[in-house]
């Protein structure tokens, strides 16, 4: 008895791979070798961090801003005070720490409670409703966009406070970094790890150092006050009497200088943003490090403050030297050993400075894709890009804080204007969300953390208005302006959503499951007879239907004229010609006119074909117009009408490719045909495109690479595709590429197809819709006999091994 004929691809010769290059487009290209290849969605791994790679990870944000916050103040009270600033310095900078140690409170709860990313937005979405949660999204946006340019800004005037003639080309060289962090991002930079965690230790190191040599020789009777008169520092006024309790400052002045001070707590929502990257337990050790984050923060800036007033160091107009780089300086000494000590004081605060900037970069792209989730923004900040990152998010932050740097031409003073409004707006709405999630819940307690998040939304809702009122015409006006207008941009943003989403998705199953139209025409629409109306002609015979048409509009009767002759001439008898008048030259209307008539009966599909030749070059697209986009939007309006653009590609370079493709196939099927000592000799007609074809599709679908999927190799004890045999029990370890579910019979399979890098495997899991962990990019070992389906080698509900889901998390063994 004979055996049963095998399928192709099991035994025997094997259909053939031959390797072809599909064509990049030259962005394409550039983008791959600017940014390095592609990353695949399964490396996108969470990586959890111990407390203190947390702390210098998640703190150089708020640490940082040691730098300059004793400075802000004094650039308030020396122009009215003069040296009595020294004196108010102090005290205001009391009460700067104690608005810390309350909103340190209030976000240690935070972190407790809500121990994924989101921080302020996600407390105010979960208690205050996604609208309101709007007012605290507007602030963390402005605190991200202004954080980048505050970071470079100051990191630049450390760098000219050390090299003075860099002086000139601060605003050049801050937006030198912007564009630095920009490409580190899109290529893929993390925050994780140790490289990021060092300028922060070697800052607190060296800053804590020079403050504790500043104290003991402050008590060693060492340190003197320096003259403020200099040249290009703030123009001082002369002392009031001491006798006076703010020395001759108004209450209005105080305050002003107690709203810059409080630049000095932006970035402490960083450890609530980033509280999922702990390890377990996730919130008690984001407690613990938003403390000692927080009391490093207020030792740094009191020992600052308290040098600013032994040593008199004066704010400079321009923002260098800096009060830190002249402390330093007043403190050290000028030794050799005191200038090392100086310029790795400098180095350590510009890149603290600059690594705080990055956690923007971080930062704003998930806050921008929380909210785009939630359809508050645009869908296109929820994408991961190239290399696995929100490349939307990064751009969008990195334009508009350059636009910043060079209005304010990269000064602090001006930055801070707008920096603080949106760090407490934030600090506002996250303890006025805990306030409504106690009342809620009362759990064990409740009244007392209650008091501490209301006092800490009540303070931080001041220091708002402070801010507003005292920096209102130096720059706070614009925030205060665009405040209510970006939340109100953005609640209409999700209505527009909303009302887009509730349109979609009436009667879908009926749209879905409505019965066929009788009929079915298809219209070829036809300016002239080249390759791009040939290819669509080709098309529209490949379908099921009537006869389909090709129409030519006429807008010039000599044209038409030619038309019809060449038509006649090359004897296309497939496919009839209809010319249609256009007396007024419009096309979209005399082609709504036609689709109407042939769908008004109710009984008839319509579907039109629109060639599109599309040029390589922006200059070759400036040259065409688009006429069918135009026509394909107005006829898709029409009831029972779709239409569809066919492209044709017209360029030298990509003709040249395409039409190597069938020369590359041929050779490939001949040599393997002679190497099989196969008779067949074939070479034209319509087999032979067929198995071209087929040559293509299989190259394509053996695109992945076996190495991707197993970077160490193939598990052991399995099969590869290529190499099964019909009818035999294998085991095979692969990728999923593509899931579906198929309706046979009445009854749904699931159907997914596995690659491994040398062929495609159906897998079929009968009467099922969903498997768990089976999706698209899950890797895993499948285990049955091997039988055929399409002519497709295949398996019918296997045996399978989880090895990674798509995401790269482990799974495990299932049936």
């Amino acid at each position: 008895m004979s055996s049963p004929p095998v399928p192709p691809g099991l035994v025997g010769p094997r259909p053939v791979v031959p390797t072809v290059e599909l064509p990049e487009p030259l962005s394409y290209r550039l983008k791959k070798r600017l940014l390095g290849p592609p990353l695949v969605s399964e490396r996108l791994s969470e990586q959890r961090l111990g407390n203190p790679t947390a702390l210098g990870v998640l703190a150089p944000d708020c640490i940082s801003s040691t730098a300059y916050g004793s400075e802000e103040m004094l650039t308030v009270l020396v122009p009215v005070v003069g040296a009595a600033a020294f004196s108010l310095l102090l005290p205001i900078t009391f009460a700067v720490i104690g608005v810390l140690f309350f909103v340190t409170l209030s976000y240690c709860q935070v972190v407790m409670v809500y121990t994924r990313a989101g921080g302020a937005y996600v407390v105010a979405r979960e208690n205050l409703g996604v609208n309101v949660a709007q007012i605290a999204a507007v602030a963390l946006i402005i605190d991200y966009i202004v954080t980048v340019a505050v970071q470079t800004a100051a990191g630049t005037d450390a760098v000219t406070s050390a090299f003075p003639r860099l002086s000139p080309y601060n605003v050049p060289i801050a937006i030198g970094v912007v564009l630095l962090l920009l490409y580190g991002n899109l290529r893929g930079i993390r925050e994780a790890g140790r490289t990021f965690a060092l300028p922060t230790y070697l800052f607190v190191a060296s800053v804590g150092i020079v403050v504790v040599i500043g104290v003991v020789r402050t008590l060693l009777g060492e340190v003197h006050a320096h003259a403020i008169n200099l040249p290009g520092a703030y123009p001082t006024a002369h002392a009031h009497p001491a006798n006076n309790l703010l020395y001759g400052a108004s209450l209005f002045v105080v305050m002003k200088a107690f709203a810059n001070g409080g630049s000095s707590l932006t970035g402490l929502e960083a450890i609530s943003n980033g509280v999922a990257t702990f390890k377990p337990p996730e919130g008690r050790n984001a407690r613990r490090v938003l403390v000692i984050m927080s009391t490093i923060l207020g030792s740094l800036v009191l020992g600052v403050s308290f040098l600013a007033w032994k040593t008199h160091a004066v704010p400079f107009t321009n923002g260098s030297p800096t009060v830190l780089s002249q402390e330093v300086r007043y403190v050290l000494g000028g030794s050799l050993p005191a200038k090392i000590g100086y310029y790795f004081v400098q180095a350590a605060t510009m890149l603290i400075l600059y690594t705080g900037a990055n956690t923007s970069f971080n930062g704003f792209p998930n806050l921008a894709n929380f909210v785009a989730k939630d359809a508050f923004l645009p869908r296109q900040l929820t994408r991961r890009g190239h290399r696995l990152v929100f490349s939307n998010g990064i751009i969008i932050l990195a334009i508009v804080s350059t636009a910043l740097l060079l209005v304010t031409r990269a000064r602090v003073n001006s930055l801070v204007a707008v920096y603080a409004i949106g760090v407490f707006t934030g600090f506002t709405m996250a303890g006025a969300g805990m306030v409504r999630y106690h009342l809620r819940h009362k759990t064990q307690g409740w009244q007392r953390r209650l008091a501490v998040n209301g006092f800490a939304a009540a303070l931080s809702g001041i220091v708002v208005l402070i801010f507003a009122v005292t920096k209102f015409t130096e720059g706070a006006w614009v925030v205060v302006v665009l405040f209510p207008i970006l939340v109100a941009v953005l609640i209409r943003l999700h209505h527009t959503y909303e009302e887009e989403e509730e349109e979609l998705e009436v009667n879908v199953q009926h749209a879905a499951e409505a019965p066929v139209l009788r009929r079915h025409s298809v219209l070829v629409f036809i300016e002239r007879l080249d390759l791009a109306s040939a290819r669509a002609l080709q098309y529209a015979r490949s379908l099921s239907t009537d006869e389909p048409r090709a129409v030519h509009f006429v807008l010039d009767t000599v044209v038409a004229r030619e038309l019809e002759e060449q038509w006649t001439r090359l004897g296309l008898a497939n496919v009839s010609l209809e010319l249609r008048e256009c007396p007024d030259r419009r096309l979209a209307r005399a082609a709504m006119e036609l689709v109407a008539e042939l769908a008004s009966d109710g009984q008839t599909e319509v579907s039109v074909l629109l060639p599109r030749r599309v040029f390589g070059g922006p200059f070759s697209r400036l040259l065409h117009d688009r006429t069918s986009e135009r026509i394909s939007g107005y006829v898709s309006q029409i009831p029972n009408a779709s239409a569809t653009i066919i492209p044709f590609f017209v360029g030298r370079r990509r003709r040249r490719a395409l039409a190597a493709w069938p020369d590359e196939l041929s050779r490939a099927a001949d040599s393997e045909r002679r190497d099989l000592g196969a008779v067949e000799q074939e070479t034209a007609g319509p087999n032979s495109r067929q198995r071209q074809a087929s040559a293509v599709a299989l190259a394509l679908a053996a695109a992945a690479d076996e190495a991707d999927i197993f970077p160490n190799g193939p598990p052991p004890g399995t099969t590869r595709i290529r190499d099964l045999r019909w009818r035999q029990r294998a085991r095979v370890a692969g990728r999923i590429r593509s899931v579906r579910v198929q309706p046979r019979a009445g009854i749904s399979s699931l159907e997914c197809t596995l690659v491994d890098g040398t062929g495609q495997l159906l897998l079929v899991f009968q009467g099922r819709r969903l498997v768990p962990g089976i999706e698209p990019g899950a890797r895993l070992i499948v285990e049955g006999i091997v039988g055929e389906r399409n002519k497709r080698p295949a398996m019918i509900n296997p045996v399978y091994t989880i090895i990674s889901g798509a995401s790269g998390d482990d799974g495990g063994s299932r049936s």
